[in-house]
């Protein structure tokens, strides 16, 4: 099948714009990509240059590395963290549901327990302080400082 230049160019535009919001990301993030070292270099060095026409050549470049990438898993992970993709949005409601049930149902163990089987690898010590002052907080009617930080941190393991 033969290609146009026109949709290369579309191709390579979509690459470059993927490039971008990748060179915006922490290295943290970037670590749980699967990249290949040649383009995680190139990434690491994108944080360095300052100049606008030096990091729109660099964008070209790091275009050009994620062609010969699986950009699917990226996309996947670039479209978890944009606040305005329906994946984001279905995962923040998520995690407010969890933190609901965790605070507001009678019997706390049983919500604490299904989220532990879905999150294993979340410390259930700090979960159940952090439920605790959650729930003494919200039984005082004071401001939910605890039920911020229960969000925080229950944000913090879904992004592990």
């Amino acid at each position: 099948m033969i290609v146009s230049k026109s949709e290369l160019k579309r191709d390579m535009d979509e690459l470059k714009s993927i490039g971008a919001r990748l060179m915006e990301l922490k290295p943290t993030l970037l670590d749980k990509l699967p990249l290949n070292d040649r383009l995680r270099e190139a990434l690491d060095e994108s944080k360095r240059i300052k100049s606008h026409n030096a990091r729109k050549r660099h964008l070209g470049f790091v275009g050009k590395l994620l062609a010969d990438q699986d950009i699917e898993p990226i996309t996947e992970l670039l479209n978890q963290l944009d606040s305005s993709s329906e994946e984001y949005n279905r995962r923040f409601h998520q995690l407010e549901r969890w933190r609901d049930q965790l605070i507001h149902d009678d019997d706390s163990h049983t919500a604490l327990t299904e989220y532990l089987e879905h999150y294993p690898e979340a410390d259930h010590q700090h979960i159940r302080q952090l439920v605790r002052n959650a729930q003494k907080e919200a039984s005082q009617d004071k401001p939910p400082a605890a039920a911020r930080k229960l969000f925080k941190y229950l944000r913090e393991v879904d992004e592990l």
